[in-house]
């Protein structure tokens, strides 16, 4: 057996496997964790957009990066989709990649379209050689990657999350306690940011958390627009299409908040935003559209653990600008 085109058939079947296991793993992520937000993090952040939220009281783990943004890493604006289009592309088409995204095209078209389809760099030769070239392809496609790799963490490593760095810690036997005791399951949190959130923001916060729900599980898009930025909203929408897709509807209802603290707050130019952890409770259920027949999720409450980041302009009103999961 010819070893070149034995490896040739591995990697065909292995491609095969992939590009159908993929698509099933994101159809079960989805289903559950149907949800508003999908279970996944979205949305802009602003400047901070690939900056961990600090962590608080309600969620002392690393929020998780956003894996659906419009904001490109280097890109102040957030909740911009003309932002975002300008900047599509493959990873190596990022700005900044240079010379390496021309190489690593190269070798990735070279080597693996060669490998694939019967070519390669010693696709003239046979025995021994096609050997020597298999491996050669193998370790230049390694270096591509490691020097992708390497580029993308420290693309990303993150920044400071404050602008003028955190102000000291509270003291006392009050340091902790509710922000408005009795009234709100929201506290101070661990961070004194520049913006100075009132009480009236955090009922705000909350009339959100409850209201986003219920525009979700109503399919009320309409609703979701005076609710969420338009990014966020484009996010929801492709969401609602694709349960329909699937004949499923996600009922979310008995949304209750838990415990809630203040992450940060800040104001980049006309836009303030404000980030919030909060513990809530819901009923999150997936049932078929036609026959209401349970698909997941259950009648049983169950509890979650977000942190929810709000922006709004200068004189405007509150929007849900992200939903970033806590690990």
């Amino acid at each position: 057996m010819n070893f070149s085109q034995g490896t040739r058939g591995i990697i065909r079947t292995l491609a095969i496997a992939l590009s159908v296991a993929l698509p099933l793993a994101a159809i079960t992520i989805s289903e559950a964790d149907a949800r508003v937000g999908g279970g996944g993090s979205s949305g802009s952040r602003g400047s901070r957009t690939y900056s961990a939220p600090p962590s608080t009281t309600t969620a002392p783990g690393a929020a998780q990066p956003m894996n659906r943004t419009f904001t490109q890493p280097g890109t102040p604006a957030a909740g911009n989709p003309a932002a975002g289009a300008a900047n599509k592309g493959g990873f190596f088409n990022r700005p900044g990649m240079g010379m390496l995204g021309g190489l690593a095209a190269g070798f990735l078209g070279a080597g693996l379209l060669g490998m694939l389809f019967g070519g390669g760099l010693f696709s003239g030769l046979g025995g021994l050689s096609s050997i020597i070239g298999l491996l050669l392809q193998i370790a230049l496609i390694v270096i591509v990657v490691r020097l992708a790799m390497s580029w993308w963490q420290r693309r990303h490593t993150p920044a400071s999350a404050y602008a003028t760095g955190p102000a000291p810690a509270a003291e006392g036997p009050g340091a902790q306690t509710s922000f408005r005791s009795g009234l709100s399951g929201f506290g101070l949190g661990s961070s004194q940011p520049p913006l100075e959130i009132q009480p009236a923001d955090y009922e705000a916060f909350e009339r959100l958390l409850g209201e986003v729900q219920a525009a979700w599980s109503n399919e009320d898009v309409a609703k979701l627009h005076t609710l969420a930025t338009p990014e966020m909203v484009s996010y929801f929408s492709k969401d609602l299409e694709e349960n329909k897709a699937r004949n499923d509807i996600n009922k979310v209802s008995d949304v209750k908040l838990l415990q809630g603290d203040l992450a940060e707050a800040w104001r980049e130019g006309e836009t303030d935003y404000a980030s919030v952890a909060m513990r809530f409770s819901l009923v999150d259920k997936t049932m078929e559209r036609t026959t209401g027949r349970l698909v997941a999720g259950s009648e049983t409450p169950v509890e979650v653990t977000e942190v929810w980041t709000f922006a709004r302009r200068r004189g405007s009103d509150w929007e849900l600008s992200a939903i970033q999961q806590t690990s």
